[in-house]
């Protein structure tokens, strides 16, 4: 036996054990790239576009299916169908409305994104008050629990179509383009000719497409004025044709003005008083000797200088 025989062995070291992988986790978010409306109304033909952005917030790859639900309301027994594609879920793009395929999937890496642009079609033909309900829904395939969606309500209306017309010939096309489109059942709820407006009629209608094959043949029409996406034109451009404001309107007590007509006529005045219902001014005379208040037509007045610029 040897010296150091009966002398302990050094412990072995001891192996660390090794770290056991995160438990896998699944999900999925849907984000909308830019600020969007889920609530539209839209004329016929016209279009929207979404910008999506569906994520896995998972740690694990994971395949998303994606669904897409339409739902339709309308008093036409048969309404026309809304046209609906998608970018980006596969190489081509997927139009919901002509394969009448609802569903797809594909693959994300845990953390990964992909952009799906979904864009929305208010169908020619469409009623007023069409109602389309779409939703746009993510599932995961590895845990079906985890989803997420977003809903876009559409409602169908009506566009306003600018007319051009030869002056002095707007009531002239204005009868012609009601004729034509009641006798063809175009669907024209109003036509308006502005006294101020010369050269041009507004025509409010379901079917803008139709009513420009209808507008070709009128007499002293010139055409219609572009008016789709940004350049449609909306209630609140019209709407000082719809209700004119008062002659009196930004007369105020206190302004200097000219009689332009009557027994005063070229004399200085200052107004004491507006009456928009009658549209008249009572006014007192700079000139006149004993100043008694004077009643006058607001259209016999002109406003020299304003009461808010002394």
């Amino acid at each position: 036996m040897g010296l150091f025989d009966d002398q302990a062995k050094p412990p072995e070291p001891k192996h660390a054990e090794p770290e056991r992988p995160p438990e896998p986790t699944y999900g999925v978010k849907i984000e909308y790239a830019k600020a969007a409306e889920e609530r539209i109304s839209m004329t016929a033909g016209e279009s929207r576009e979404y910008e999506l952005l569906v994520s896995n917030t998972g740690n694990e790859d994971d395949t998303i299916k994606v669904k897409v639900d339409l739902n339709y309301a309308s008093e036409a027994p048969e309404p026309p169908e809304w046209t609906i594609k998608l970018w980006g879920v596969e190489e081509k793009v997927w139009d919901v409305t002509f394969t009448k395929i609802t569903e797809k999937e594909f693959v994300l890496i845990g953390g990964g994104s992909r952009e799906i642009t979904l864009q929305v079609t208010c169908p020619k033909g469409a009623r007023y008050g069409d109602k389309l309900t779409l939703i746009f829904s993510t599932t995961s395939k590895n845990d079906p629990a985890v989803s997420d969606s977003k809903t876009i309500l559409g409602t169908a209306r009506q566009a306003i179509i600018a007319v051009k017309t030869s002056i002095g010939h707007e009531r002239t096309v204005a009868d012609a383009v009601f004729a034509r489109a009641k006798a063809r059942d175009i669907g024209v709820f109003s036509i308006l000719v502005p006294v101020n407006l010369r050269g041009y009629v507004l025509v409010e209608s379901m079917n803008p497409d139709r009513l420009e094959e209808v507008i070709r043949g009128i007499r002293r029409a010139r055409g219609i004025v572009e008016s789709k996406g940004e350049k449609a034109i909306q209630f609140t451009d019209i709407e000082m044709y719809l209700a004119p404001k008062p002659i009196v309107s930004g007369m105020m007590e206190g302004d200097i003005v000219e009689l332009m007509a009557g027994p005063f006529k070229g004399e200085k005045a200052r107004v004491m008083k507006i009456d928009e219902t009658k549209e008249e001014v009572t006014v007192e005379l700079f000139e006149a000797m004993v100043r008694i208040p004077v009643t006058v037509p607001v259209t016999q007045v002109r406003v020299l200088q304003k009461e808010e610029e002394k």
